[in-house]
């Protein structure tokens, strides 16, 4: 589906909202960082998990924020982008036939990946429009065979930011199961008034999840695909065996760079999530004028809007491919985020990606007026 549209919002010279990727270089200091360590003679191989500095840096990232304390030297892996991370770990503790729990929407590499490793997904939707996580089913989801769970947070595509009382049902039945969680947090500096709890920081939890970071993601970098997950010692020496025979190591200067950015200060940070909130807000406040309605988007690249005043009996994938017809606007159609041997998808919702310039959300907006009155 993201091929489809991604294809089709070129042949229509669309603006494309479907592709969560900013518009806008990342910092000018990292890439300069990047540009002069190519040139300081350590260009070849990297360490399997990661330089030093980048490890130190990863760490001190996680006391900053969260209170973590990790050492670099053993609890830190550097992988080649935060999907790299996930099949790393996934890799270090599933195995064939043993059951994942999973929360729909869901990222579309996940279900995937689980089908190369031959465990079995669990899966359990949130429930619009709230995108409230049902607890009964969640509960019934884990079972004598669950190894894992993936939890994503802030998640894509529904911008939703887990609360601590979700976290907390979260972590009883993970430890009730005996089993390990690999914590999507790719998104994490990107919530907006809304509080990020890593799963990790909850009692007894520190010793089952492996924490996943994206330089893409906090830097506006995507194109480096430099990533990096936190897990106690046991489990990243196990994630570093995986990590080593699918790629072995990541670019050294990227490394030197997003270590650079990691020590940036709390400001950064700050005036990154509120600029994307300012985005958010914009596109947001625009669908509304256009009789959308919107669900709740506390956290990450992405809103969802509910098409069913607009679509005249057309699914999700249909309106979406008429937006790009007719509106020169591209989306992604939410059925794409689910299990596809699962029930029946909702056929009412589709995603945009407001991690655009303004100007340019506010010219999607005025195509998706012209088509929609």
């Amino acid at each position: 589906m993201f091929t489809v549209m991604s294809q089709l919002a070129v042949k229509h010279d669309a603006i494309n909202l479907g592709q969560g990727f900013p518009d806008t270089e990342g910092p000018a200091d990292i890439i300069a960082v990047a540009a002069e360590a190519l040139k300081d003679n350590r260009n070849q191989y990297a360490p399997l998990t990661g330089l030093p500095e980048l490890r130190e840096a990863v760490a001190a990232s996680n006391k900053r924020f969260y209170g973590l304390e990790i050492d670099p030297a053993t609890e830190v892996v550097v992988t080649s982008g935060a999907t790299e991370a996930l099949a790393a770990c996934l890799m270090a503790v599933v195995e064939a036939g043993d059951e994942v729990v999973l929360i729909e929407p869901l990222y579309d590499t996940y279900l995937p990946m689980l089908k190369l490793i031959g465990a079995v997904p669990k899966c359990v939707r949130l429930q619009p429009p709230h995108w409230e996580l049902p607890i009964e089913e969640l509960r019934a989801a884990f079972g004598p065979k669950t190894k894992a769970m993936i939890l994503n947070s802030p998640m894509n595509p529904a911008g939703k930011v887990f609360s601590q009382a979700e976290l907390d049902l979260i972590a009883g039945l993970v430890r009730e199961h005996d089993a390990y969680v690999v914590c999507d947090e790719v998104y994490e500096h990107l919530t907006f008034h809304v509080k990020h709890i890593p799963l990790m920081t909850l009692p007894d939890m520190r010793e089952r999840c492996m924490r996943i970071g994206s330089a893409g993601k906090s830097f506006s970098l995507t194109g480096w695909k430099v990533g990096y997950v936190t897990a106690p010692a046991a489990l990243a020496s196990v994630i570093a065996k995986a990590h080593q025979v699918m790629v072995f190591a990541t670019a050294p200067n990227l490394q030197r760079a997003v270590a650079h950015g990691l020590n940036k200060d709390d400001g950064y940070y700050q005036g990154l999530s509120a600029d994307l909130e300012l985005r958010r807000d914009l596109l947001r406040d625009g669908l509304h004028r256009l009789g959308f309605e919107t669900l709740p988007a506390d956290g990450s690249y992405f809103i969802v809007a509910d098409i069913t005043r607009h679509a005249q009996g057309r699914t999700d994938v249909e309106f979406a491919k008429w937006l790009v017809e007719h509106a020169g606007v591209a989306t992604i159609p939410v059925s794409a985020f689910y299990d596809p041997e699962g029930p029946a998808a909702p056929q009412n919702l589709i995603r945009f990606a407001f991690c655009k310039k303004p100007e340019i959300l506010e010219e999607a907006l005025r195509r998706l007026e012209k088509a929609l009155t």
